[in-house]
């Protein structure tokens, strides 16, 4: 392969360096600092990730923006559901369980996060409220809801994960920090009347996003990701 990739002015080298650079950076933020971010900036991420893959180019996903008083009008309602014990209606069936090494990897980023928050293992009432923090943004001062098209099913979503992905990516790479979180999605109903999206329309997730406080204990552990000798088969014969 040539040292210089195709219509690009840096090297093959730089452009996976940059890559992994990003990659190896982010993580899920659960600390935000208050300050906002500029719309020069948001509309970068934006424009960014609309450049992401979909299955025959539908393009399935439509984004909320909501910051300020927009923001707060959401916040209080949905932690209000989900402080009731309300909602529990994800437009797409949950994973049913977590067995094997899924289930190992689960439990240790549950711990990590726990410990480092100081929370006794088996602390039932500590998990649930640090759980209720998702409904808070992790104090960030915008959040995103990705939402996709009925009809196009399952593989709406799928581009739609594809597009969060990328969304990140483009955060981290502006300096912002994400977390993108399927508990949004857990109240699809409140969702949709609250944003008056119509019937047709699919909550996929939300992604709070800001500045992250990089001085809180939250964000000072970083979870694990397996091999690619336990994740890849390779078929050459």
């Amino acid at each position: 392969m040539d040292a210089k990739a195709s219509n690009s002015r840096h090297s093959t080298e730089d452009r996976i360096g940059v890559l992994e650079e990003l990659l190896n950076e982010r993580y899920s933020v659960r600390a935000f600092l208050p300050k906002e971010v500029d719309r020069a900036t948001i509309e970068h991420v934006l424009t960014t990730a609309q450049r992401t893959a979909s299955w025959c180019n539908s393009q399935p996903w439509q984004v909320i923006i909501a910051s300020g008083e927009a923001k707060e009008r959401f916040r209080q309602l949905i932690y209000k559901e989900a402080s009731s014990g309300l909602g529990d209606d994800y437009d797409f069936t949950p994973p049913r369980e977590y067995v094997g090494v899924y289930l190992e990897r689960r439990r240790e980023s549950g711990f990590q996060l726990y410990n480092t928050l100081g929370i006794a293992r088996g602390d039932k009432a500590a998990y649930a409220k640090q759980a209720l923090e998702n409904y808070n943004f992790f104090g960030a001062p915008h959040v995103a809801i990705i939402h996709t098209n009925e009809p196009l099913g399952i593989y709406g979503a799928i581009d739609c994960g594809a597009y969060v992905s990328n969304f990140m990516l483009a955060a981290q790479a502006l300096g912002l920090g994400t977390i993108p979180q399927a508990a949004l999605a857990r109240h699809s109903g409140l969702i949709r009347s609250h944003f008056k999206l119509s019937d047709d329309r699919r909550v996929v997730c939300g992604i709070s996003f800001g500045y992250a406080d990089a001085a809180h204990k939250v964000n000072s552990y970083r979870t694990s990701r397996a091999s690619v000798a336990d994740t890849v088969t390779f078929v050459e014969t």
